[in-house]
């Protein structure tokens, strides 16, 4: 498996980390983020990210700003791309189980180290189920 990862400057930190405990799991990571704690824009990591998705280069992807709501915006619009944001557990489970969600996203400057890591692990160990959730995920594309 491999998996794309972008940040804006408050995920530098956490990007760091998550790429050496998903390279624990044997996982590749493809980092398309800053890698400094200088003031950028998330959308120029964003985009990056998910043109990488969409395009096969990567299987999944993961990313990381403040909130995570603005690289949230971002990634949903582009048409092959569903990003959960996820700040708790139960979260990241239901992102994978319910919406097949390709990328994850995470709010750096409001969860732990330890919560984010868990979230990521959970969102990777749990299958989509399908079914009735298949059919809402058809519907989504733009009309």
């Amino acid at each position: 498996m491999k998996i794309g990862i972008c940040n804006d400057h408050a995920g530098v930190e956490y990007k760091f980390k998550l790429i050496k405990m998903l390279n624990g799991r044997g996982i590749e990571v493809v980092n398309f983020g800053t890698d400094t704690t200088q003031s950028v824009d998330y959308p120029d990591y964003a985009h990056r990210l998910a043109d990488a998705v969409e395009s096969g280069e990567v299987d999944l992807g993961i990313a990381l700003c403040g909130t995570g709501n603005g690289m949230a915006i971002t990634l949903n619009k582009h048409q092959g791309i569903r990003a959960g944001l996820a700040w708790d557990t139960p979260i990241g489970v239901l992102v994978a189980q319910h919406n097949n969600a390709n990328v994850l996203v995470l709010p750096a400057r409001f969860i732990s180290y330890p919560k984010a890591s868990a979230i990521v692990r959970k969102w990777l160990d749990t299958p989509f189920e399908g079914g009735r959730h298949q059919k809402r995920i058809d519907k989504m594309p733009c009309r």
